[in-house]
Order: C-alpha cells, then sequence, then structure tokens
C-alpha cells in the first residue's frame, strides 16, 4: 500500500485518501484492483455506484480525516481514520 505521504497524483493535486476493492492476506498485495480517489473536503452520504460494501483496504493522507458509516446517509455506526 502506498503511504499516507504518497498520495499525491503526478499532477500534484492533493487527495485525502485512496479506497481499494482488492484484499489479500499478503501484505504487499492488498491495495489492488479498482481505486477510488477521495479529494479533499470530499462529503459522500452515499458510495458511488459499485462501491457498496465493496472497499477492502484504505490509505488515509496526512493532514486528512475520514469518517466512514455502516448505513447509508450517515446512520448506524461510525468509524474514523486517519494517515
Amino acid at each position: 500500500c502506498p503511504t499516507a505521504a504518497d498520495l499525491r497524483p503526478a499532477n500534484g493535486t492533493r487527495v485525502c485518501a485512496q479506497l481499494y476493492a482488492d484484499n489479500s492476506p499478503y501484505y504487499d498485495q492488498c491495495c489492488a484492483g479498482d481505486v477510488l480517489v477521495v479529494p479533499p473536503g470530499t462529503d459522500m452520504p452515499y458510495m458511488p455506484r459499485g462501491w457498496s460494501a465493496r472497499a477492502s483496504s484504505l490509505v488515509v493522507g496526512t493532514k486528512c480525516e475520514m469518517t466512514v458509516w455502516s448505513g447509508k446517509a450517515k446512520k448506524g455506526k461510525s468509524r474514523r481514520f486517519g494517515a
């Protein structure tokens, strides 16, 4: 997986988090498959089409925090992730 400081695309735009679709029992293969990029200030009460219950790994960038909920529209239990 990339480090929190690595979350910068080639054009230098800041990325706050990346979610990955594929998982593996081997750490070096965890962050694979489709990637959902989360820019700073993003507020998504619903996961984009095709991502519901699909994310298996995530990396949160430096100076960012990501909050996820167990239910739709920010309902249910929540958990916060940081770098």
